[in-house]
């Protein structure tokens, strides 16, 4: 448990020694900004997009037409803050690591909280993350590289598009790990077990046949070293959410930062037993 006095900050190692609910305490705190890859071994970890209920029936048939970028795990009542079926005395407004604040499909704001600007007319959508199948691959002797170099997973835009609904759409947006290439097969068996975390890879191999000019050079996170005896392998990642904030320019809309996630008290390897989600 954290003190009841919790420090000003908190540093990642000592995180990843909470439970998800913990963790979440300590982040309302604003104690850490960081990313939760590797955090709450075993716990599933949730993209989150807030935005007016009046946009959130076209932005959830968005996620449910583009599944493998978008796998829709909750959504919440229109203004809520919670979202009990995710865990334990969530917080929507706080309980992430950072936020970005959306006008008109613009980032204009970075705020490690939301609680000045939360409004009664606002839902929130929870859509499953990569982070969660990571365990599984670390589990099975995989690295996972930006995790040993402490940055978050490199993101990429890419050519590929997303299925529009309303004025939902725009491009989608991969995360990419690099993995060892006799193990390629491998990597695709155990991630096809969590179709709610993207599932397997979409692409493994050459960046440019999916419109990404420098692997090097990532449009979200920090990029990796890809070794010899290694090939890049591309997921879908929930940021393609934001792409599509950017697409439809709602007045108002909240996400996650990329990297900093929601972690819910859900199973990793069963989220929807016994209903929960």
């Amino acid at each position: 448990m954290i003190p009841a006095s919790v420090q000003s900050h908190i540093a990642y190692k000592e995180l990843t020694e909470l439970s998800s609910k913990d963790v979440r305490l300590a982040l309302r705190t604003n104690a850490y900004t960081a990313h939760t890859a590797g955090l709450s071994p075993g716990k599933l970890q949730c993209n989150l997009v807030i935005l007016p209920g009046a946009d959130g029936v076209d932005f959830g048939e968005f996620c449910e037409a583009n599944p493998i970028f978008c796998p829709l795990i909750g959504t919440s009542r229109i203004g809520a803050t919670d979202m009990p079926e995710l865990g334990q005395d969530i917080d929507l407004r706080s309980d992430l690591p950072l936020y970005f604040v959306y006008r008109r499909g613009q980032v204009v704001e970075r705020v490690k909280d939301i609680m000045a600007i939360w409004r009664d007319d606002l839902m929130a959508f929870a859509i499953g993350c990569s982070f969660t199948f990571e365990h599984a691959l670390m589990r099975a002797g995989i690295e996972m590289r930006h995790v040993t170099d402490g940055v978050t997973v490199p993101m990429f835009r890419t050519n590929i598009q997303t299925k529009s609904v309303g004025r939902f759409g725009g491009s989608a947006v991969v995360s990419m790990r690099p993995i060892p290439k006799h193990r390629v097969e491998e990597v695709k068996r155990i991630c096809a077990a969590f179709p709610y975390a993207h599932g397997a890879p979409i692409h493994v191999g050459s960046a440019e046949e999916i419109g990404i000019e420098d692997i090097s050079q990532p449009d979200w996170g920090e990029g990796v070293t890809i070794g010899d005896g290694e090939v890049p392998a591309f997921w879908g990642c929930g940021v393609t959410t934001q792409e599509a904030l950017v697409s439809a320019a709602p007045e108002i809309a909240i996400t996650h930062a990329p990297g900093a996630m929601l972690i819910t008290d859900l199973d990793e390897a069963d989220p929807f037993q016994n209903g929960v989600a």
